[in-house]
């Protein structure tokens, strides 16, 4: 149940919204067949609501027995409340058969939703109420709008509602989340909303189910662990499974029952005690881990008792309180991968030559770092290079992207909070990244889209040396080197006041570019190096000519990200032969450098021109024949690559072969 967003609604990640929401909410064929189940119940569009609530005794008596998620989604609500005030709004929470146990909204709102018995103790569910937010998210468990006339029942017509469904820690359905509102103050994002938190209610629901288990948090961003975001799988302490989270689910790419066929081992490869092994070992108590798809994630290991069993005082970071002493102690040294140094980084490009040169003269002499350069260019991959030529490179390497964490949530996530600092908090507080990164290097990727408030605490920060986490007036003195990166141009940010001056000097000790890939003279050797990153055997492709021809010929507007992962599809895709070929390499790229070269690659004749006059120099090989056919096919449907391949009968990226290797033909230019 939606409506128009108050005044600074914060509208959550895109992605964590989808991962928190899990199917796509409603559709017509969802509303249609929740209105057939409706008529199916006997109610009719013209009824009128029923207006008779649950006896107060047996309300207490559901409440009661929804203690555990009742205790959770309070504090979730009012925290979601204050988002969509004075919108005409009202939030809801119901049990698993679409009972109210509890709701807020605005007084004026309340009235009118008092006329449909839209209050504690009215049932909503389909059979009760026909198709409704509430009721059709119960019955598909699933995330579900329904929008004024996809009501079933007219009285009820003049709402529109967002609900998402919780699931208990095993993955069962306990109850329901939603949002109600006048229909005419409909707001696209206030689903999001709604399924982030529900997706809060459910983690703490998990976390408090598996105090004594081993759990396993995990993504592929560092950075977004101790999120919403974060996948969270429990194991007994011998490695069976026992149950995972929506994005957990997710990230794994199986539901809970599949997982229940799975042990510890059979999910990640390691056996119990060769992740305690790593985790003694891991920087920061985080080690990385590799899921069935073959994706790496960044994880924390969290096992409450018996921690004798696991020495070190990494394993269960996530629950420590940050402000239980005066000094952060330093966290276990020994990487469990060495990271690699600026002498890896130079392969032949002199603007990154210049770049490592000047690096090389302020590496431990506690000057800051700033790196700019264009989304991709590899900012995080110099700042690991920085840390593992520094004295610091047997500490922690902690990154923090202050564009991809939600700004209500980044300040938390750098200094750390204590219990019941807010709404949501995680039982005993949360280590911050400048604490975890104590003894080593806190890079600050992106860090041009921080918030002024934010800018000040850290400024202020860094120059005591010393943080305090939120909920503490507690100092925690801290020894950390700061990289910091950005896209974006600072000199400017500050002549427009979106970036503190005091700030841009203190953290601007040197300032070094890293060219975009374009801008280089590398890219043969570049491309290589990141193909064997990913390489497992001595079979790899390589990869042929005429794709770095396709390499060097392209604009790379997302520089060396890009051309990573499109080198690991195009592995797999060549995955048993001998080098990678344009057949192997995504559309989406083929598309992008063939509508860039234009007409370079069209040949000048029309349609039909090449049976009326033969061209200056007859080829004299088929494939030239066929080639020039292919170029012809696509001048006739006018550039369009799909629409000359379904004609042709051949597949889109034989298309772009055939066009590459037709450049050097002769072509009529009548």
């Amino acid at each position: 149940m939606t409506s128009q967003p108050a005044a600074g609604l914060r509208v959550p990640d895109a992605a964590a919204a989808a991962v928190a929401g899990g199917a796509q909410p409603e559709g017509p064929g969802l509303i249609a067949e929740a209105h057939r189940r409706s008529a199916s119940y006997g109610l009719r569009p013209y009824e009128s609501p029923d207006f008779c609530p649950v006896r107060q005794s047996e309300l207490r008596t559901q409440i009661e027995r929804s203690q555990s998620l009742f205790t959770y989604a309070l504090p979730v609500m009012e925290t979601l409340y204050d988002q969509i005030v004075n919108t005409q709004s009202m939030v809801i929470l119901t049990d698993a058969a679409g009972l109210i146990l509890h709701s807020m909204g605005d007084d004026d709102f309340l009235a009118r939703a008092d006329k449909v018995a839209l209050r504690p103790g009215a049932v909503w569910s389909e059979e009760s109420r026909g198709t409704n937010a509430i009721g059709t998210a119960l019955a598909e468990n699933r995330a579900t709008l329904v929008h004024g006339a996809d009501h079933f029942l007219e009285a009820n017509q003049f709402l529109t509602c967002s609900c998402m469904t919780i699931l208990d820690a095993y993955g069962k359905t306990v109850g329901a989340l939603d949002v109600t509102g006048d229909h005419r103050g409909f707001h696209k994002h206030t689903m999001a909303l709604v399924r982030m938190s529900a997706q809060m209610i459910e983690n703490q629901l998990f976390a408090n189910a598996f105090q004594d288990m081993v759990c396993i948090r995990f993504h592929a961003r560092a950075e977004f662990l101790g999120t919403l975001v974060e996948g969270i799988a429990s194991f007994t302490p011998g490695g069976r499974f026992l149950s995972a989270n929506r994005s957990g689910q997710f990230q794994l790419g199986l539901s809970n029952g599949a997982l229940h066929a799975h042990t510890f081992s059979s999910l990640f490869g390691l056996s119990m005690s060769q992740l305690f092994d790593a985790v003694r070992q891991a920087p920061a108590g985080i080690v990385q881990l590799h899921l069935p798809s073959g994706v790496r994630v960044s994880a924390r290991v969290e096992w409450k008792s018996p921690t004798a069993s696991i020495p070190g005082n990494a394993v269960d970071s996530g629950r420590t309180g940050a402000a239980e002493s005066a000094a952060m102690p330093r966290l276990p040294a020994a990487p469990l991968r060495q990271l690699a140094g600026l002498d890896e980084l130079d392969t032949g490009d002199a603007q990154i030559k210049a770049v490592i040169t000047k690096l090389r003269k302020v590496i431990g002499k506690d000057i800051p770092v700033m790196v700019l350069g264009e989304t991709g260019t590899g900012k995080e991959l110099l700042a690991r290079a920085i840390h593992a030529d520094s004295p610091r490179h047997a500490g922690p390497f902690i990154a923090v992207n202050c564009a991809s964490i939600p700004e209500n949530l980044i300040e938390s996530e750098l200094f750390g909070y204590e219990e019941g600092a807010f709404t949501g908090a995680r039982k005993k507080g949360g280590i911050g990244k400048m604490l975890l990164a104590n003894g080593g290097t806190l890079f600050l990727d992106e860090i041009g889209d921080m918030s002024l408030q934010l800018q000040a605490r850290l400024l202020r920060a860094l120059q005591e040396r010393a943080v305090s986490p939120l909920g503490s007036s507690k100092l925690i003195h801290v020894d950390v080197s700061v990289i910091c990166a950005t896209h974006r141009n600072l000199r400017e940010q500050v002549a427009n006041g979106l970036f503190r001056e005091d700030l841009y000097y203190r953290l601007n000790g040197l300032v070094v570019r890293l060219p975009a890939l374009r801008e280089r003279s590398d890219l043969d050797e570049v491309a290589a190096k990141l193909l064997r990153l990913d390489q497992q055997d001595a079979e790899a492709p390589r990869i042929s000519e005429s794709v770095m021809a396709m390499f060097r010929a392209y604009h790379w507007p997302g520089n060396i990200r890009q051309l990573g992962n499109l080198l690991r599809t195009a592995r797999l895709m060549a995955e048993g032969e001998p080098e990678i070929t344009a057949d192997h390499l995504p559309d989406d790229f083929l598309d992008d450098l063939h509508a860039r070269q234009g007409q370079d690659a069209m040949p000048a004749t029309v349609p039909g021109a090449a049976a009326q006059q033969a061209p200056r120099a007859q080829p004299v090989r088929l494939a030239d024949v066929e080639a020039l056919a292919i170029l012809a096919a696509v001048k006739a449907h006018h550039g369009n690559i799909s629409a000359a391949a379904k004609a042709l009968g051949i597949s889109r990226n034989t298309v772009y072969r055939k066009m590459d290797e037709a450049r050097g033909l002769p072509q009529d230019e009548s």
